[in-house]
C-alpha cells in the first residue's frame, strides 16, 4: 500500500504515539470514570472544540464521553467525577437553545443536592462587545459551586475565538493528562528572544532542579506585559535528537528549508517538529527535506508565569525540569534549563492573562502558592511595590528551607520595607509531620477572614493537583462555599494553576 499523504499519515499516526507515551495510562483506563465533555453550542463552534478537546485527552490515554447539554441531566453530573465544560452565550447572555432544557431543568432547582465529587473546567465561548460577556459560563459556573463541585482552574474565557485562550484551554488538558504532548490548534506566532541568564535555584534539593531564567526580546517593543501574564515558549528537541534522525534519514542538516513561513535550515526546522515514532520514520525515506517539514506537526507550546516586569529590562522564568518515567527530561523544561546555550536563541510570545492581574486599587493582597507558582506572585509583588501597595500576605509553601527557599533574600527584603505585611512559608520535608500550604492556610482562619472581611483579594499560583483544590477547600472552610462563589464573581479570588 502506498504513502498517500505525509500529512494525514503524520496526524493519524501521532494520536497513537501520544496515547503510547503517557505512561501505561491506556491499561488503566477501562477501569477510570470517563472524563465528561459536554458543549452548548449555537453555531458548532463549542461543539467543534469539544471534539478537539475529546481527541487531544483520547490521544493522551484519558478516557472521555462527549455529550451535549440537551442530554445532560443531574443523574450523570452526579455520578461523574471529572467534567470539562465548552459553552457559548447567545444574544444578551442567554444559553444556546440546545442547553434551554438544561437550565430550565437543573439550573431551576432540580440538582442533586450535593456535587461535591465534581471536578470541572469551564470553556466559556463569547464576544467582549456584548455587556454581558460569557454569561452562560459564568451563570454555569455559579450554579456548580452553588452545589458543592470544585473548580480545576479558573474558567477561561474566548473572545470571538482568541487562539491564545484557546492554547491556555490546551495547557490546563496537558496538566489534566500528565504532561502530555498536545499540538496545539493554533500555532503561536513567536518572536525571538535570546537567554542571557540561567541559575539554579535549590543546589541539594530533594525536588527536580529549578532555574531562575532570563530572556531580552531581540524586539524591545515585546518589553510590554503585566503582572499575571504568560509567557508561551516554543521549545526545540535537544541537538542530539536531531543529529539522530537526520542520520536515519540520511539527509544533510544544512539543506534549505521554509518552516514557519521563514527560511532556515533542514536541522533547525526538525528540531522544532513532532518526530514520527521510530518505527515509523522509514515512511519519510526519499520525500525531499520540505516536504518532510511540511508534514511534521510542530512541536506544542508550553506556559510559564511571567516573574518580572518590564521595567526590569528582561523577561524572568522560574522553570523546574519535569522528567519522564525513564529518566529523560521534559521537552519545555529541558530545552530551556539544560540544552538550550546561554545566549541561545529563544521562540517565545507573551500572552495576555487578565484573569490574574493585580487589584487596580490598592485593597490587600493574599498572596498563596507552592513551587514555581512563586514566579506569579513575585511579578504580583513587584508590582504592588511600585504602586506603593504594601498590604500584602504571602503563603507560600516548598520542600526544604535550606534548598527551595526560592528567592528568599528579595521575600526578606520586601519583609523589611513593608511591601509583605506577613510572610506565612511552610516546608514540607523539614521534620515533623507532613504540612503545605494549604495547612497554613486553614492554621490561620481567624487572620484571612479579617483580611478578607477588609476588602482582600486572594490570588493563588502553583500546582494544580493538590495544591490547589487543597487551599480552595481550606478557603470554603474558611468563608464558606457561597461567599467563595461571591469573591470568584466579583474576581477576588484568581488562580493560576497548571
Amino acid at each position: 500500500m502506498g504513502f498517500p499523504s505525509p500529512i494525514a499519515f503524520v496526524v493519524g499516526l501521532l494520536g497513537s504515539r501520544r496515547a503510547a507515551r503517557a505512561g501505561g495510562k491506556d491499561a488503566d483506563a477501562a477501569t477510570e470514570r470517563p472524563t465528561l465533555i459536554a458543549f452548548a453550542s449555537q453555531t458548532g463552534f463549542a461543539e467543534q472544540l469539544a471534539m478537539q478537546t475529546a481527541r487531544a485527552l483520547q490521544g493522551a490515554g484519558v478516557p472521555v464521553r462527549v455529550s451535549s447539554f440537551a442530554d445532560l441531566d443531574g443523574a450523570q453530573l452526579a455520578a461523574c467525577g471529572q467534567a470539562l465544560f465548552l459553552v457559548s452565550t447567545t444574544g444578551e447572555g442567554d444559553a444556546p437553545d440546545s442547553a434551554s432544557g438544561f437550565t430550565r431543568r437543573m439550573l431551576a432547582g432540580g440538582a442533586p443536592d450535593s456535587l461535591r465529587q465534581l471536578r470541572y473546567g469551564i470553556l466559556a465561548l463569547g464576544d467582549s462587545s456584548y455587556a454581558r460577556f460569557c454569561a452562560f459560563g459564568h451563570t454555569l459556573s455559579a450554579w456548580l459551586q452553588r452545589h458543592h463541585a470544585q473548580p480545576l482552574f479558573d474558567m477561561v474565557e474566548v473572545d470571538n475565538g482568541d487562539p491564545g485562550a484557546l492554547r491556555h484551554w490546551q495547557s490546563h488538558l496537558s496538566a489534566l493528562s500528565g504532561g502530555a504532548d498536545i499540538a496545539d490548534w493554533a500555532r503561536p506566532r513567536y518572536g525571538r528572544w535570546q537567554l542571557v541568564e540561567r541559575r539554579l535555584l535549590n543546589p541539594g534539593s530533594a525536588g527536580e532542579p529549578a532555574f531562575h531564567l532570563a530572556l531580552v526580546p531581540e524586539d524591545q517593543n515585546a518589553l510590554e506585559w503585566s503582572a499575571g501574564d504568560i509567557a508561551e515558549v516554543g521549545p526545540c528537541h535537544p541537538p542530539d535528537v536531531v543529529t539522530a534522525l537526520l542520520a536515519r534519514l540520511s539527509l544533510d542538516g544544512a539543506a534549505p528549508v521554509r518552516c514557519d513561513s521563514r527560511p532556515t535550515t533542514l536541522a533547525d526546522a526538525l528540531a522544532t517538529r513532532l518526530p514520527l515514532p521510530d518505527a515509523h520514520l522509514d515512511t519519510l525515506a526519499g520525500l525531499s527535506p520540505q516536504r518532510i517539514v511540511d508534514a511534521l506537526p510542530a512541536l506544542p507550546h508550553r506556559e510559564y508565569s511571567i516573574a518580572s516586569l518590564p521595567a526590569d529590562g528582561r523577561l524572568e522564568l522560574l522553570v523546574r525540569q519535569q522528567r519522564h518515567a525513564d529518566g529523560r527530561v521534559g521537552l519545555a523544561s529541558g530545552w530551556l534549563t539544560e540544552h538550550a546555550a546561554v545566549g541561545a536563541a529563544i521562540a517565545m510570545r507573551v500572552r495576555v492573562n487578565r484573569a490574574f492581574h493585580a487589584p487596580a486599587d490598592d485593597r490587600p493582597l493574599i498572596l498563596i502558592g507552592n513551587g514555581t507558582g512563586l514566579a506569579g506572585l513575585r511579578a504580583l509583588l513587584k508590582a504592588r511595590a511600585s504602586a506603593g501597595q504594601y498590604r500584602n500576605w504571602l503563603l507560600f509553601g516548598e520542600r526544604s528551607a535550606a534548598h527551595d527557599a526560592f528567592y528568599g533574600d528579595e521575600l526578606v527584603q520586601w519583609q523589611a520595607s513593608g511591601v509583605l505585611q506577613r510572610v506565612d512559608l511552610v516546608y514540607s520535608r523539614d521534620g515533623g509531620p507532613l504540612r503545605y500550604v494549604q495547612d497554613a492556610v486553614a492554621e490561620q482562619a481567624v487572620a484571612l477572614r479579617d483580611w478578607i472581611a477588609d476588602g482582600a483579594s486572594i490570588h493563588v499560583c502553583g500546582s494544580l493537583q493538590g495544591m490547589a483544590g487543597g487551599v480552595h477547600d481550606a478557603l470554603v472552610s474558611i468563608v464558606g462555599d457561597a461567599a467563595l462563589q461571591q469573591m470568584t464573581e466579583d474576581g477576588r479570588y484568581r488562580r493560576d494553576v497548571y
